[in-house]
């Protein structure tokens, strides 16, 4: 069974995969293997939806686990903590920004407006990966490297 506290370290993994998901989706179109890349880009939507209904319902339960002295903060100082801090914000902004580009990039591929897929994706695919990745340097730096 899953506790509330494992969470986090699923949001993780969640995140490393739908990273890992991008960058196989892209590699796969580079070598222009399309239904390859979107049985990897639709994989990587489908991980990103786990991962977001994953994170709602640990932040919705951040009364609980604040109650039961079981929230993390960062616990780094000087650098480490300006730079925590850093990829938070940016991480915030970008994750709620790439939703609808998610949406529109799908929308035009399901369209097969190729050309507008594209120009898009010059923009979803560096923010989406970076969410990605950064998500996952959020977990390390609040419950591995500085707890």
């Amino acid at each position: 069974m899953i506790n509330i506290t494992d969470l986090p370290i699923i949001n993780a993994v969640l995140n490393g995969i739908s990273a890992l998901l991008i960058l196989l989706g892209f590699f796969f179109i580079k070598q222009k293997k399309v239904i390859i890349h979107k049985i990897f880009m639709l994989s990587a939507v489908f991980t990103s939806i786990l991962f977001m209904i994953s994170y709602s319902i640990y932040h919705f339960s951040k009364e609980t686990l604040k109650a039961r002295g079981l929230l993390s903060k960062f616990k780094g100082e000087g650098f480490t903590e300006v730079i925590y801090y850093v990829i938070v914000v940016s991480h915030s902004i970008l994750a709620t920004v790439i939703i609808p580009f998610v949406i529109f990039t799908l929308i035009y591929a399901f369209k097969n407006k190729v050309d507008k897929h594209k120009k898009l994706v010059k923009w979803t695919l560096p923010i989406w990966l970076y969410t990605s990745i950064t998500g996952v340097l959020i977990y390390f730096m609040l419950y591995r490297w500085f707890s």
